[in-house]
């Protein structure tokens, strides 16, 4: 049943399963098995574990009795806040690292969300770990905090290099400011955060030359270099050689461009040996394509088809200059893919039946996502204007095949149709068994923000809420 929505609903049937020329990918005879929590709880305690076991030699090492004087306290709190940090850092590239176990464990969208959370926790720890040891050391010396610094500066070995290292990681967490990041363009903004593995490279020298708990010979210190030494393995295996291995393997490249709208283009890729491509719908890969223009740089773009072994299609929307430049890639043009990577699937399920939210583009992992969900699945589809629609054949054709039910609320959040049909009432209304169900939304942060409050007031417990979000 498909259904279509400007002010008003009336009736709607289905179309063609053809669309820019190219069929629909069969849909799958088997529904994905789902996936628990238990990777994300169990790898949460382990860095918990972790956490604690990383300030463990200071308490072990810290006579009772020694903190006696302010001076002596605040340096104390200062080499924790240190020894937190160093481990944090070493958390936060591993988090960066691509590692598949991490992907298969947690998904895409989860790690970003801790790294957006270690990445904001690293840099509290840092400043306060530089203000402390000031503080203390120059209170120590009884001297100004501007003279301690030049203290350090000058007669430290590695100094200098961990105070590069603190003006790097301040210039990235300002970066991260939501306001900021949407402002930058995004290969600006990816190329600060790649300048994080500068910071495990400078901080490396500072931590074992003047950590009083890690200049000494001995397990400690051994154990803090063998996990540095594990970050740095898992760094080169999932940046390095699993994509290496993945693109050997299939060996992708562009075999057509298609034009959705005057905005929107979809790209198809064929390749070897597509048939065994593990991939949900969903997933996302981070494409590199090896054309004039485009081969410095790595975005991530979802599937917008599932799998079907003879073609991948990605449907990109043109707004910026690397986008652009996708349009004019010839046939023949060899793509550089890691992935795939996330948990936005019908595999992460925890209900039988799905809402699926979508704005724009954010159409795209939730209509191959459609060919995988259990029948009697529900879209909603929001775009401003009826040329903002994308894919509609394909799913007006998935609305018969899986028995969906498709409602394209179309208009400006300000118009007062779209306004009450989002609003908790409104859901209810078109879905009334919406607290049942799992909801998948993609689309642009207004509009799920909005529809994220919407849903809670409808009463949908916040672990059946799935967010599409892409990591670096």
């Amino acid at each position: 049943m498909t259904r279509s929505h400007t002010h008003a609903a009336g009736r709607r049937t289905g179309a063609s399963s053809r669309h820019g020329g190219r069929s629909a990918a069969p849909v799958p005879l088997q529904i994905p098995a789902r996936r628990g929590p238990g990777g994300r709880r169990l790898l949460g305690v382990l860095l918990l574990v972790g956490l604690l076991a990383s300030v463990l030699p200071w308490w072990l090492g810290t006579p009772a009795g020694s903190l006696r004087s302010t001076a002596a306290t605040v340096t104390a709190a200062g080499r924790i806040s240190g020894l937190i940090a160093g481990y944090l850092l070493l958390v936060q590239v591993l988090m960066m690292s691509r590692l598949p176990v991490l992907e298969r464990w947690i998904g895409g969208e989860q790690v970003a969300r801790w790294h957006r959370d270690v990445g904001a926790t690293l840099l509290v720890a840092v400043l306060a770990h530089l203000s402390l040891i000031l503080v203390g050391y120059a209170d120590l010396r009884n001297q100004s905090i501007l003279a301690e610094v030049g203290t350090l500066l000058g007669d430290y070995e590695d100094m200098v290099s961990a105070f590069v290292a603190t003006g790097i990681m301040m210039l990235v967490g300002f970066s991260s400011i939501r306001g900021i990041r949407r402002a930058l363009p995004y290969e600006l903004w990816h190329l600060l955060h790649l300048s994080s593995y500068l910071i495990l490279l400078l901080g490396f020298g500072h931590q074992f030359t003047h950590g009083a708990q890690l200049y000494k010979p001995g397990p400690v210190r051994t154990g803090w270099i063998a996990l540095y030494l594990l970050v740095v393995a898992a760094l080169l295996w999932g940046r390095v050689l699993a994509p290496l291995a993945f693109n050997l393997r299939y060996r992708l490249q562009v075999a057509d461009v298609v034009a959705e709208s005057p905005d929107t283009i979809s790209i198809y890729l064929t390749g070897e040996r597509l048939g065994r491509l593990t991939m949900l719908g969903g997933q996302y890969f981070r494409w590199r394509f090896l054309a004039r223009g485009c081969w410095w740089q790595s975005h991530p773009f979802s599937v917008s088809a599932a799998g079907n072994g003879r073609w991948l299609r990605l449907t990109v929307k043109v707004v910026g200059a690397h986008t652009a430049d996708l349009r004019d890639l010839e046939p023949g043009t060899r793509v550089w893919a890691a992935g795939p990577s996330g948990t936005f699937t019908a595999a992460h399920r925890v209900r039988e039946r799905a809402l699926l939210i979508a704005g724009g583009s954010g159409i795209t992992p939730i209509r191959a996502m459609l060919e995988e969900l259990p029948p009697g699945a529900a879209l909603i589809y929001r775009a401003r204007t009826p040329a903002d629609v994308l894919l509609s054949r394909e799913l007006d054709w998935l609305a018969q095949e899986r028995d969906t039910s498709v409602w394209y609320v179309i208009g400006s959040r300000d118009d007062p149709g779209p306004r009450q049909l989002m609003s908790p009432d409104g859901l209810r209304q078109l879905v009334p068994d919406v607290a049942r169900r799992d909801v998948y939304l993609c689309g642009p942060p207004g509009l799920v923000d909005q529809s994220v409050r919407a849903l809670r007031r409808a009463g949908v417990p916040r672990r059946q809420i799935h967010l599409a979000t892409f990591e670096l």
